[in-house]
Formats: structure tokens, sequence, C-alpha cells
């Protein structure tokens, strides 16, 4: 059975989807706000990895379901094992998969569970590059705290 909760962040409102003990998709400034209805059980464990991480950049290790093409899911694989702090180009990404930085940018914006699939580690060669399919906004400014947050300065 799929369920959903929103979360307050210092990022901005969080929808998350669950599917039993599954996280399944994640998005960033949903127009939802947190209900007063009790949290399930694994709700309750999501949503403590996710404060862990905002008060003390801890890592996740939630199950994840991620639902995409081969080459997607190649992507996030390689996003997962970006330690936080750390960050890859979109064209590292791409010479480690044989494949080109707009496609490994393509699979970033489809991320479903963004955040615990941390494309916000992925930059360009030159900047910050995009975030959420936008180079500019609300996205960025997102994608620059979570930097910051992890210590990395761009």
């Amino acid at each position: 059975m799929i369920e959903s909760f929103v979360m307050k962040s210092p990022v901005g409102y969080l929808y998350i989807e669950t599917c039993d003990d599954t996280v399944i998709g994640l998005e960033y400034n949903t127009s939802k706000r947190p209900g007063r209805r009790r949290l399930s059980k694994q709700q309750t464990v999501v949503k403590k990895h996710i404060e862990a991480y905002f008060s003390d950049k801890s890592e996740f290790d939630l199950n994840l379901e991620l639902t995409g093409t081969t080459f997607q899911k190649r992507v996030w694989a390689v996003l997962q094992k970006i330690p936080a702090g750390n960050v890859k180009t979109y064209g590292d990404v791409a010479k480690q998969l044989k494949s080109s930085a707009r496609a490994v940018g393509n699979a970033c914006r489809a991320n479903p569970i963004p955040l615990i699939v941390p494309c916000h580690r992925v930059i360009s060669r030159t900047g910050i590059g995009g975030f959420s399919g936008e180079t500019k906004g609300a996205s960025i400014d997102r994608k620059r705290w979570l930097l910051a947050h992890e210590g990395v300065c761009v």
C-alpha cells in the first residue's frame, strides 16, 4: 500500500511516498502541508533519517525503489556512492558510465527520490549546473543550500 506524508525541512516542505518499508518518491517544495494523522512506523523511520541528514549530514540507509530506465538506474547508483561533502561533475559521471554529460543531467532531473539519491552532488564543469530541470531560481538556491550544508562551496 502506498502511503505519503509531508514534512518541513530547511529547504522547504518535502512530500515523501513510501510503500511498506520502501521509499518510492520525494518531491521538494510541495504545496501540501504536514497533516495531523499519525505516521506509520516506516514513515517515522524515514522522517528520522531525513532529520538526521539535516542535523548532522548523516548518510541515508533506507530501502529505495527507483523507477526509471536502465541507464537512469545506473546513474542513480553512481550518485548514491558520492559521499556527503563531495561532488562529481556531469562529465565525471558520464565518463564512468561511458555516456554523455547531457544524458547524465537528464537522468538527474528524472531522479524520483532527490536528496536521498543525492543528485545535488553533481555539478557542471564550470559551476553549479542545474537542479530539478532549472538553472536559476528556487531549485538552484536549494542545491546551493544542500551543498553548503555538506561543506561544499560552489
